[in-house]
C-alpha cells in the first residue's frame, strides 16, 4: 500500500486541503493508498493561535479524506519554516510507514525545489548569507540572494511561501537520510495570502471571514462547516490571539529583560526591543509595530512573542520525535497504526495517561504541550467553555 504524508496546520481544513487529498488518491490510480498527517496543535507557524483546536481540525481532515491525524509537537509547530519542515519529516519518518512527503508548490516541480535545497546546505552558503545580511537585506531576500549566486534563476523557488516550505521540506529529508520522497503538487488555487477565486480560498482570507462573523462555508468542505458551527455553538471558536490579548501582555510585562532573551533564538538583540515595547504597549499589535524593523518580518516577531507567552525555548526541541500522538483517524487509519506500532521508532500515544510509561523527555514535551493547551482555552470567545486540563482529558476522535 502506498502511504503519502502531509505536513500541514489545517487552519481551518478548506476545499483546497481535500482537493490535494483527492489528487493524491487519484496519482495512486488503483493502487490502495492512505494519507497520513502531521498537523500543528493548538498553535500555528505564524506565531498564532489556530482558528480552532486541534482535535475539531483533525476531526475535520479525517472526514475530509485523511485517514490518521498525527499531532506535530509544540515547538515544532511555532518554530521557522526549517524548524516546522524538520519535526513533521520526524513526524512522518518515525511512523516507518509512509513513502511519499507530498506538499503544495507555486513551480510543482520537486526537482528544482531539490536543487535550491541541495545549495542552502553546501558549506560555503552560511558565509554567503552574511555576506548579504551585511548590505540590510531582509533574510528571505538575504537568502534568495546568496542562493542564486549558487544556482542561478532556480533560486527563485524562495521567494513564494509554498515553495519555500518545500524547499525545507527538501532539506530535512536530505539531512535527515530518509527514503521518503518528495511530491510537489502544483497548486491550482489562490496564493497563500490571496483572496479567493472559482470555490477556493486561501487560509489567510477564510479566517479573516470567520472571525468577522461571516460565511465562509463555499470554501470550506461540509464536514468542515458543520464541525466548525458545533465549536461555535460550544463557545470554542473562533479562537483569535486577541481573545487572550490581557492574558499576553500580562505574561509579557511580568519578564526581565533577560527572560526575552531565552527566546531570541538569532541572539540578534531583539530581546531588548521586545522587553521595552512590553512595558508601555497596550495591544499585541501595538508591541509588535514598536518592535519592527525592516529586517524581521512579522511572522518571525510574532513566533517570539508567543513563545514567550507558552515559555518555549531552544531547550524544549527534543533531537527525535519521543512518541506520536494519534489526533484523529478512521479505519484505514487504525489498521494503519498496528503497523506503525510494529515498525515505527516512537511510540504511539493514543490515551494521555500513557505519557507516563515514556522516557523522561517525552514526559517533559507532553506537560509542555498540556500547560500551551490550557492558555490556548483563554482565547475561546466564551470562558464558560475554556476549562484546562482538557490533554490530559481528549483522546483522538474515530470516525
Amino acid at each position: 500500500m502506498r502511504v503519502f504524508g502531509i505536513i500541514c496546520e489545517y487552519n481551518p481544513f478548506h476545499r483546497g486541503h481535500k482537493w490535494q487529498i483527492d489528487e493524491l488518491r487519484r496519482l495512486a490510480g488503483e493502487e490502495e493508498c492512505a494519507v497520513v498527517c502531521a498537523m500543528s496543535g493548538d498553535f500555528v507557524q505564524r506565531g498564532d493561535f489556530a482558528i480552532e483546536r486541534a482535535h475539531a481540525r483533525a476531526e475535520a481532515a479525517v472526514r475530509g479524506g485523511a485517514d490518521l491525524v498525527l499531532e506535530l509537537p509544540l515547538p515544532w509547530a511555532v518554530s521557522s519554516a526549517e524548524g516546522f519542515a524538520r519535526g513533521g519529516v520526524s513526524i512522518l519518518a518515525a511512523t516507518g510507514v509512509v513513502d511519499t512527503l507530498a506538499f503544495g508548490s507555486e513551480c510543482g516541480n520537486a526537482a528544482k525545489l531539490q536543487r535550491a535545497a541541495k545549495a542552502l546546505l553546501r558549506a560555503d552558503f552560511p558565509d554567503a548569507l552574511r555576506e548579504e545580511l551585511a548590505k540590510g537585506l531582509s533574510f528571505a531576500a538575504a537568502r534568495e540572494s546568496a542562493a542564486r549566486a549558487l544556482i542561478g534563476e532556480d533560486a527563485a523557488v524562495l521567494r513564494e511561501p509554498n515553495d519555500i516550505l518545500g524547499v525545507e521540506y527538501c532539506k530535512a529529508l536530505l539531512q535527515s537520510g530518509s527514503t521518503i520522497a518528495p511530491l510537489a503538487i502544483l497548486r491550482k488555487v489562490v496564493g497563500h495570502n490571496g483572496g479567493a477565486a472559482k470555490g477556493f480560498a486561501s487560509a489567510s482570507h477564510i479566517r479573516e471571514l470567520l472571525t468577522n462573523g461571516e460565511d465562509a462555508s463555499a470554501y470550506l468542505t461540509a464536514e468542515s462547516v458543520a464541525i466548525y458551527a458545533r465549536e461555535c455553538a460550544a463557545g470554542r471558536a473562533p479562537v483569535t490571539m486577541q481573545n487572550a490579548e490581557r492574558a499576553v501582555l500580562s505574561r509579557l510585562r511580568a519578564m526581565c529583560e533577560e527572560d526575552f532573551a531565552r527566546y531570541d533564538s538569532g541572539n540578534e538583540g531583539l530581546y531588548r526591543r521586545f522587553y521595552d515595547a512590553a512595558r508601555t504597549a497596550a495591544s499585541v499589535d501595538e508591541l509588535l509595530s514598536a518592535v519592527k524593523t525592516k529586517r524581521y518580518a512579522y511572522a518571525r516577531l510574532r513566533r517570539m512573542l508567543l513563545a514567550a507567552y507558552l515559555d518555549v525555548t531552544a531547550a524544549d526541541v527534543p533531537p527525535e520525535v519521543p512518541y506520536l500522538r494519534v489526533l484523529a483517524c478512521n479505519e484505514r487509519g487504525r489498521k494503519l497504526l498496528k503497523t506503525i506500532k510494529k515498525t515505527g521508532s516512537a511510540p504511539v500515544l493514543t490515551k494521555s495517561a500513557d505519557v507516563r510509561a515514556l522516557s523522561e523527555e517525552a514526559q517533559k514535551l507532553f506537560a509542555l504541550t498540556a500547560r500551551a493547551a490550557d492558555q490556548y482555552v483563554l482565547a475561546y470567545p466564551e470562558l464558560r467553555a475554556a476549562r484546562g486540563s482538557s490533554a490530559w482529558t481528549e483522546g483522538p476522535v474515530i470516525v
